[in-house]
């Protein structure tokens, strides 16, 4: 937008020069606090006052007092401060915009995985699985060969979801986006955010992930509950993804974001157990912090 622009003679109008490469930026009075949003990453947010005429004096003010302002300007459905500053981010995942997809974790695929211990990676299946029960997020199971080569999956996830009562879908592709069946239970969901894990993450892990990138689903992969036969695989796998634009998270983390505040007692209980049987030594700290108020 053009600086030469005349503002409003009435309210105020804020300039900041640091928007849009470097190019000065009017808005009127009742949109100061969708520029407020940029006030980290502005060296400088000036308020000018507008009166009757146009007046080059202005006053550098520090956000307390651009915040003062603002709320004494009484506009027509004007959003608070707090509404605008505390919402979260739309890239947090949270129980009910995701959809869980745990792939081939299955004996074969876990004998010739290298690139993470075997104690670790159940361990922290055992995390994700749980964390997406505990939050009902919808979880999609599903296996390559299972009866022929594949075998039958971790007890953590038949722990679970029991195979009698969640149907995995088994697969002769390696690119589970490719199985029909597969396919139509992930998009069916009606989730445009997909999470993954599974094995290997440079083949069962990258196919599905950068297929559904391709058809405009924002794609997560739990990197520590994959694997694959070497730490090179995994890692030349993570960094294509990431290339193409997954974005990577980590098992407790993933748990964590769910939960998101410990005042959600719905939930408190039954995360912080998982913590303890499975987060090890988070889980420990749990473990003794809730010990030792026993005793307080």
């Amino acid at each position: 937008m053009n600086s030469k622009i005349n503002p409003p003679k009435f309210g105020y109008t804020v300039r900041a020069s640091q928007i849009h490469k470097g190019q000065p930026v009017w808005r009127k009075g009742e949109e100061i606090i969708d520029l407020l949003k940029y006030f980290n990453t502005i060296n400088q947010l000036t308020i000018y006052r507008q009166f009757q005429k146009p007046t080059k004096q202005h006053k550098k003010l520090t956000i307390n007092t651009i915040r003062k302002k603002v709320k004494k300007l009484n506009l027509n459905n004007q959003t608070t401060i707090k509404n605008t500053f505390m919402k979260p981010s739309l890239e947090l995942l949270s129980p009910s915009n995701h959809a869980l997809v745990l792939i081939d974790f299955e004996g074969q695929m876990a004998f010739a995985t290298k690139s993470i211990t075997m104690e670790e990676l159940r361990n922290n299946v055992a995390v994700i699985c749980g964390a997406s029960k505990i939050f009902n997020v919808p979880t999609i199971v599903t296996t390559v060969a299972e009866e022929s080569f594949s075998g039958p999956v971790f007890p953590e996830i038949e722990t679970y979801y029991p195979q009698a009562s969640t149907n995995y879908i088994d697969r002769t592709s390696m690119n589970t986006w490719e199985d029909e069946a597969a396919y139509q239970a992930i998009t069916g969901t009606g989730k445009k955010k997909l999470v993954l894990a599974g094995l290997w993450t440079g083949v069962c892990i990258v196919g599905p992930a950068l297929s559904a990138l391709a058809e405009g689903y924002e794609v997560y992969v739990i990197a520590d509950a994959c694997g694959d036969v070497s730490q090179e695989a995994h890692e030349r796998a993570m960094q294509r993804m990431i290339h193409m634009g997954v974005k990577p998270i980590t098992s407790i983390q993933y748990l964590l974001e769910l939960q998101r505040d410990w005042a959600r007692q719905e939930t408190y209980v039954a995360v912080t157990d998982l913590m303890k049987k499975h987060g090890g030594s988070y889980g420990l700290g749990i473990h003794y912090a809730h010990n030792m108020m026993k005793h307080a």
